[in-house]
């Protein structure tokens, strides 16, 4: 049977035909559905983690317990979870294990564009890359053979492109055949004290070497010759951008890109008259082929920044680009809060009180936007409170009170309490501010340990995040709700005053969580025209609902209006006017 599958969608299907036992991540863009769709299949047992380290830790467990195991995270996930990857390298597996890495060139929703292929050199496991998603799904199933054959993790590098794009998939059966999971004791193995992991280094090595020497005969790499004057070695999305532009040149596509297959690299290499390497982000791939003294094109004609589309090869190559209609001037949509977001009160209040604030990863990312203005600093998940300790360090004492720390409640359980631990440890004057809105909102409203439900939607103990904060020695600790805009003020500024650490935590849901006795949607708000004055201080929260109408004329003066099928009923716009125009539908 044949379907048509997006590359998460493939790579979920791969996993269970492969006989997967146990799947785990931390939501991602563009990774997430991933686990969305593995959930589908009651033979894999799937788990959001807090992070992306406990969630490979998890992998690892299963796998050495016996069991084959997919992790799947972004690429900045990747970092998180370098410390148990680059010994699991060396510790080797029992069952397969499978780490999907989704890249992000363009930087379509993330704060960077590494290349995690470079993560697979670094920890030296090996690393597949499909270009459709019957590749996604095909070399899933491949990855967990060649983990257990080769006794090593592997991972899969994805990308927004494929991730996300469609195409004709293949159905198969699951495999049914391997062993039932026991535990084992292999503490020489498996315990990496230096005197056992002095002995695995060497193994590592040569698994490596040997996958080398036999991946120039194995099926996902493959020589296309055709018109041999331009040989062209790609992987990925990128072969078939090649494809599409230089439909007539040789190509050699690799699906292992790590290790290189070097002799087919070097015999592919012979037979064409000038060698170009197209691939997105870093020369990772033709680095190593200039290392093996062969002359190759890449990095010179495409950008390291990027990704790389069908017009900007065609750009690199020199061809003409293909003439299509102008496009139609559409007016622009920048990014913004949800009407009705239960982050709005708070930005608007830390910018009317001039904080500097320390930011994260998360919806509330957009406090950074105008009209609301109020993020100073953005770097990384769990950072912010970091960050804020680190600022108060080293401004007066009078600064000292402007620093705020923001930060998610889903972020807060990733990487931020750490960073509040230290904090209360160290005694850093700084106020943080929870937002706890119930959900992992900005991947798409996964759950996570505070919203009191798992991945398969059972319920589950709901950490308390007052009292974890509380456990952890802040002794200033006040739930707000963040939708009471005098309340939200008072309770920053007063917190902004303290001398040592202290907490603030939001308490309203996201208005687009998933489960409607969380979140009750208000009245409807109207503006009365007959008392507005056009002040425009309802447009300085930025909601999508308010809109503005110019006067009849083009005069100066105009007037609020807000949109009934957008509002959520916050009430925030109300609280804002001066002047009674704005109250609810009766």
């Amino acid at each position: 049977m044949k379907e048509i599958l997006s590359g998460n969608e493939a790579i979920a299907r791969g996993a269970y035909e492969a006989g997967c036992l146990v799947a785990s991540a931390y939501p991602g863009t563009p990774s997430t559905e991933i686990l969305e769709n593995a959930i589908k299949y009651p033979e894999i047992d799937c788990s959001w983690s807090p992070n992306e380290k406990v969630a490979l830790e998890v992998a690892i467990g299963a796998s050495f317990g016996g069991g084959r195991a997919l992790c799947t995270m972004k690429h900045v996930g990747v970092n998180v979870a370098a410390d148990p990857l680059f010994t699991l390298s060396y510790t080797g597996v029992r069952g397969g294990l499978v780490l999907v890495a989704a890249d992000d060139p363009e930087m379509h929703s993330s704060q960077n564009e590494q290349d995690s292929r470079n993560y697979a050199r670094f920890a030296k496991v090996p690393m597949l890359e499909p270009a459709d998603s019957r590749e996604c799904k095909e070399f899933t199933r491949l990855a967990f053979e060649l983990s257990e054959q080769y006794d090593t993790p592997v991972m899969l590098r994805s990308s927004t492109r494929i991730s996300h794009g469609k195409s004709i998939v293949e159905l198969g059966e699951r495999v049914t055949d391997l062993p039932t999971p026991v535990l084992t004791k292999n503490p020489a193995k498996l315990v990496m004290l230096p005197g056992n992991a002095r002995v695995r280094h060497p193994l590592v090595e040569q698994s490596l070497t040997n996958l080398s020497a036999a991946a120039s005969s194995l099926p996902f790499n493959r020589v296309e010759l055709r018109d041999t004057s331009i040989g062209i070695i790609t992987a990925g999305i990128c072969y078939q951008y090649v494809r599409e532009v230089l439909p007539n040149a040789s190509t050699l596509k690799l699906g292992l890109v790590h290790p290189l297959p070097h002799q087919l690299i070097r015999d592919f290499a012979a037979q064409v008259d000038v060698l170009y390497v197209v691939e997105e982000l870093d020369p990772f791939i033709e680095d190593q082929v200039k290392a093996m003294g062969i002359a190759a094109s890449g990095k010179n004609i495409t950008s390291l920044c990027g990704e790389l589309t069908p017009g900007r090869l065609r750009s690199a190559f020199n061809l003409p680009l293909t003439v299509s209609a102008p496009p139609e001037k559409l007016p622009g949509r920048p990014p913004n809060m949800c009407p009705g977001c239960p982050h709005r009160g708070v930005f608007y209040a830390l910018n009317q009180l001039k904080a500097y604030v320390t930011g994260d990863i998360g919806c509330y990312t957009l406090g950074f936007m105008p009209p609301l203005s109020a993020m100073d600093t953005c770097v990384c998940m769990g950072a912010s409170i970091g960050m804020a300790t680190g600022v108060t360090k080293v401004v007066s004492a009078e600064e000292k009170k402007k620093v705020v720390a923001v930060i998610g409640d889903s972020t807060f359980l990733h990487t931020g309490i750490n960073g509040l631990m230290d904090m209360v440890y160290n005694n850093s004057p700084a106020t943080v501010i929870i937002l706890d809105n119930s959900i992992t909102a900005m991947t798409g409203r996964q759950d996570n340990p505070a919203s009191g439900f798992t991945l398969s939607d059972s319920p589950t103990t709901a950490l308390n995040i007052p009292l974890l904060c509380t456990a952890l020695g802040v002794k200033h600790v006040r739930v707000i709700n963040p939708l009471d805009l005098n309340e939200t003020r008072k309770a920053i500024a007063e917190e902004m005053e303290r001398s040592e650490p202290s907490v603030i935590i939001t308490n309203k849901p996201c208005v687009l969580i998933k489960r409607d006795e969380v979140f009750t949607k208000g009245p409807v708000y109207r503006v009365d025209p007959d008392e507005c004055i056009g002040c425009r201080a309802c447009l300085k929260i930025g909601c999508p609902a308010i809109e503005w109408r110019p006067a009849a004329g083009g005069g100066k003066k105009g007037k609020a209006a807000i949109d009934p099928q957008l509002c959520t009923g916050c009430d925030v716009c109300r609280q804002l006017c001066g002047f009674n125009a704005i109250g609810s539908v009766k």
